[in-house]
């Protein structure tokens, strides 16, 4: 009876959030781990790092192993959760993020960051520039 009056207390540690930015073309993906205002960055990490071919720099597997690099030197600097931006090229280029995307969001979630909220940040135009391409558009 005497343990009840709480003896042991669990210690809660903090969370520490930061903000996961993906951009996910379809010739690379670059993660980049910042604080919560986007100022200081911790971790930064692209396809184009982690493999040696420049047709795999887009690919689901190194967007895997770019996120795990990323996340390790962000958890290293006391981030613990992360809220995800995931962002296409957008403008006047493809409005859909690459194949990458998903991968690095399972990724950080597996390196074992928390995940807050996903949002999808890509720019899209309300009648930028001109489209690429010409009167009688790209010819193949």
């Amino acid at each position: 009876m005497a343990e009840e009056g709480g003896g042991e207390k669990k210690k809660k540690k903090k969370e520490r959030w930061g903000i996961a930015h993906i951009y996910a073309s379809f010739n690379n993906t670059i993660i980049t781990i910042t604080d919560l205002t986007g100022a200081e960055t911790f971790a930064r990490c692209s396809g184009g790092m982690v493999v040696d071919a420049d047709r795999e720099e887009s690919s689901p597997y190194a967007a895997m192993k770019a996120a795990r690099r990323a996340a390790e030197e962000a958890k290293e600097k006391g981030i613990t959760a992360v809220h995800v931006k995931v962002r296409a090229p957008g403008g006047h280029g493809p409005k859909t993020p690459g194949p990458g995307a998903q991968a690095a969001i399972r990724a950080l979630a597996r390196a074992g960051l928390k995940i807050g909220r996903i949002e999808d940040v890509t720019p899209i135009p309300h009648d930028g520039t001109r489209r690429p391409g010409g009167k009688r558009g790209r010819r193949v």
